[in-house]
């Protein structure tokens, strides 16, 4: 939500240094190279491959393609947030439980304000964690212009 103002949604960017980036191409690789690594392997091991080869090959390789397009547009946002970016805080102004089916934690709603940032409000769905109270207050980084933010919590 953004108090009616123009311009993208506030867009959340999470943190990944260098070492988790390095597990995180390193798992798109191996998930974009299993596929085709099986249906090779039937030459060695036999036809009983060949199947789960083609269906790893077709499944894999658009996840590892998209995981590795995500890390390049976590760390490109992050370099950003870094060079541009403008000291905030945010502060929580609510806390609920959260439940997808799948996935269960808290969504804490955050207002985030600062000099040189249109203060703007937004939810942030999380783990469970007993620091998190109503009016605590911690350290943002936003890009105005690209409403682009990043939690240092």
């Amino acid at each position: 939500m953004t108090d009616g103002a123009d311009g993208p949604d506030p867009t959340r960017v999470d943190r990944i240094g260098p070492v988790g980036a390095l597990v995180l191409y390193s798992s798109a690789a191996g998930l974009c190279l299993c596929g085709p690594v099986m249906p090779a392997g039937t030459f060695f091991a036999g036809a009983g491959l060949l199947l789960g080869g083609i269906l790893f090959t077709v499944l894999c390789i658009p996840v590892g393609l998209a995981l590795g397009s995500y890390t390049q547009c976590e760390r490109e946002n992050n370099r950003r947030l870094d060079a541009v970016g403008v000291a905030a805080t945010a502060e929580v102004t609510s806390l609920a439980d959260w439940d997808d089916g799948e996935s269960a934690g808290l969504a804490v709603g955050l207002r985030i304000s600062g000099p040189g940032v249109r203060a703007f409000e937004t939810t942030w769905k999380r783990s469970s964690d007993p620091a998190l109270r109503v009016g605590l207050r911690f350290t943002a980084v936003v890009d105005p212009a690209r409403n682009l933010f990043r939690l240092e919590f």
